[in-house]
């Protein structure tokens, strides 16, 4: 695992969306993901995860 991708686990747990919006800008999974947050953290914590260590 490289750093970049462990730093971005990191930022994923204390900021989901910040995590989503650097590894793939702007679209649906930052969208996804904000509304995750809002509704309730844990679901936009996990999608955040899983964006994050996709390839």
């Amino acid at each position: 695992m490289d750093t970049n991708k462990l730093l971005l686990i990191v930022i994923a747990i204390l900021l989901p969306p910040v995590a989503v919006f650097l590894k793939k800008g702007m679209g649906k999974d930052l969208l996804i993901n904000i509304i995750l947050c809002l509704l309730f953290f844990v679901p936009g914590l996990i999608h955040a995860i899983w964006v994050v260590i996709q390839d």
